[in-house]
């Protein structure tokens, strides 16, 4: 296929993955996403993202979408309230009124994209199983469900365990020795005011940080829900190891009851009060900085290509990336240059900023 009429396929329909799609759509740039899922509602997306200014808010401005986020987005969320286990507020951050880095949930952020992508531009269902440099320069896709199809350039988009990955690093996630806890709670206001109230507008952080540095989260979404993460300085196995059956809500419940004795209860309601269920989600990392041997028809952003501790870059970094990769692709087909070139450059740019990200995101966890 001629270099200025490319196709490209895009492999995850997360935030990165779509908003490069969207991009590449807006300038007539064949463009197929392929995602698992069977449709968009098809697992939880995770719960609120602070978008920065210089890195989510100007890759949504390079996709035209900034005005439908601010449309959404909370400045309220960025008040951060910090307890001790005694529940003794220690910090207090209120939100400015106008922050640079507002918050919006992750769901609704996806529909804004999913909006401008348009319907049935997602394949749906489609799960990879594997990439593979083919003849010509090319790259081709084995699908989950059988067959294969030939790209100018596939672009892991697919997260922490990346099916693109393989085709250019052999790096793979490991476990960092800590593990979040995450449950819900709806109409909080309602049902859980005491709760909502210990939270507050945005984000509550209570650490036992002289004994064993296990924590509390307590985040607040636009949807009047709160995102509870019980955080654990573990083994991966912990629950084994424990004897705690992750699907009993009531025997995780017990649990960590016995393992948060003695902080106090305004705190223990995030625990006791949920009827479950709690979802166990080990934290893991790339290496950094995580770099490979360039290939012109295969490259990653995101989770694929820096995956991080969670410290409020991930998701800006991967909206970034899918802006930069998208960018560099249209620039090269408009003057008819070779894409391999535009996506050497693109790696350049957002490898060693992923690298310095990781490892601030690393330090934070250790902290």
């Amino acid at each position: 296929m001629p270099e200025n009429h490319p196709r490209i396929a895009i492999v995850g329909a997360g935030l990165g993955g779509l908003l490069c799609a969207v991009i590449l759509r807006g300038h007539g740039i064949d463009t197929t996403v392929f995602e698992g899922d069977p449709e968009p509602d098809h697992r939880a997306q995770g719960g609120s993202l602070d978008l920065d200014e210089h890195t989510g808010q100007a890759a949504l401005r390079a996709a035209g979408l900034h005005d439908a986020f601010l449309a959404l987005a909370r400045p309220e969320g960025q008040e951060v309230r910090e307890y001790d286990r005694t529940g003794r507020l220690v910090n207090h951050e209120d939100a400015p009124a106008s922050s640079p880095r507002p918050e919006i949930d992750r769901t609704q952020l996806r529909g804004i994209l999913l909006s401008a992508l348009g319907e049935g531009e997602v394949r749906w269902g489609t799960p990879i199983s594997e990439v593979a440099p083919s003849s010509g320069g090319r790259a081709r896709v084995t699908l989950g469900t059988g067959g294969t199809e030939e790209f100018d350039l596939v672009v892991g988009a697919d997260g922490a365990w990346s099916k693109v990955r393989p085709a250019v690093s052999d790096a793979r996630p490991f476990y960092t020795g800590n593990t979040l806890v995450e449950t819900w709670f709806t109409d909080v206001d309602r049902l859980h005011p005491e709760l909502a109230a210990t939270v507050g507008h945005g984000i509550m952080l209570a650490v036992d940080a002289e004994n064993t540095g296990h924590l509390i989260i307590g985040q607040r979404n636009g949807d009047h829900t709160i995102r509870v993460c019980v955080g654990l300085k573990c083994e991966e196995d912990w629950a084994e190891r424990a004897a705690v059956d992750l699907s009993d809500s009531a025997a995780v419940r017990a649990h960590f009851t016995k393992l948060f004795a003695g902080w106090h209860d305004d705190l223990l309601r995030a625990i006791h009060d949920t009827k479950g269920p709690f979802i166990n989600r080990p934290v893991h990392r790339l290496p950094y900085p995580h770099t490979w041997k360039h290939h012109p028809a295969v490259t990653l952003l995101g989770d694929a290509a820096h995956l991080m501790p969670p410290a409020g870059q991930g998701a800006n970094l991967a909206l970034l990336d899918a802006a930069d990769l998208a960018g560099a692709i249209r620039d090269a087909v408009a003057d008819g240059s070779a894409l391999g070139g535009a996506v050497a450059r693109y790696e350049e740019i957002m490898q060693p900023r992923g690298a310095i990200a990781a490892e601030q995101s690393a330090r934070a966890l250790e902290q």
